[in-house]
């Protein structure tokens, strides 16, 4: 039994049922429906706006959806009150697309800050769990640096080190591997795996990159313009004989074809409708 199908038989931890979600009357995502079962890397990918970063900020709970759900840990995001909210937050890391790390603040005391917002332990035991982070994620001895003297890599493992403090059982990752050269990259995909594997952690990672994703996924959710064309495992979305899936894996381009007439009449309508 390979390591997807082992995931398989295991419970979810979200649950996403015919999700809708709009920005004002632009409709993003589209009836969107899938789980992510414990201990599994779920990697989503899509091409520039086809609603990658909605769907991850409504699994947040950062976004409200237009109609459908989503369930973390059995919990009904759509209802949850602010209480719940927060302690459902607890149980959960992340790690955004640039790091952000608080620029006023070093990497020990980044760290340390998600112990101070949502713990009473002492100084003393909250460094010493930073430190252990730190340790996890290779950044040990560099405690007391500050986010501009860090490398791209080193600022990412060090959003990785906070967003782990708290020993989570669900990690978001936003285009972990962005802006890092292919040897970093590749490091941080094994760090990810790594973690899976020592804290039994679900992992959902949000990612354009082709490489990272096949090297960490379990299964991957490819999304289009809002629509989900297609989940499986890698060999499963390599294999796919649909079009756009192959053409976001082979980075070919979609002839598009503009009529201008239609064109015109469009920008027509949406003018007189201002």
């Amino acid at each position: 039994m390979n390591t997807a199908e082992q995931h398989s038989l295991r419970d979810p931890v979200i649950e996403v049922d015919g999700l809708v979600a709009c920005y004002g009357s632009r409709k993003i995502l589209d009836d969107v429906s899938f789980d992510v079962r414990s201990g599994e890397i779920m990697v989503i990918m899509g091409g520039s706006g086809s609603g990658k970063s909605t769907l991850l900020r409504h699994m947040l709970a950062l976004n409200r959806a237009v109609s459908g759900s989503i369930r973390v840990f059995g919990l009904e995001m759509g209802g949850v009150s602010s209480r719940e909210l927060h302690q459902l937050r607890q149980r959960m890391g992340v790690s955004f697309q640039n790091g952000a790390l608080f620029n006023s603040l070093n990497v020990e005391d980044n760290v340390i800050f998600p112990l101070r917002e949502h713990t009473v332990l002492d100084d003393n035991t909250m460094r010493i769990m930073a430190r252990m982070k730190l340790e996890v994620v290779n950044m040990a001895g560099f405690e007391k640096l500050m986010p501009a003297q860090l490398s791209g890599g080193m600022a990412k493992r060090t959003a990785l080190a906070r967003a782990i403090v708290m020993d989570p059982k669900l990690l978001f990752f936003d285009e972990p591997s962005a802006g890092l050269d292919p040897v970093v990259s590749a490091d941080l995909d094994e760090l990810i795996l790594r973690l899976r594997d020592a804290m039994d952690v679900s992992i959902v990672v949000v990612t354009h990159e082709l490489d990272s994703a096949f090297r960490i996924a379990d299964r991957i959710l490819v999304l289009d313009k809002g629509k989900v064309l297609i989940i499986g495992t890698v060999d499963e979305v390599k294999n796919s004989d649909n079009e756009r899936v192959q053409n976001l894996l082979n980075r070919r381009s979609e002839d598009v074809i503009v009529d201008p007439d239609e064109y015109m009449q469009r920008l027509t309508d949406e003018l007189i409708g201002l």
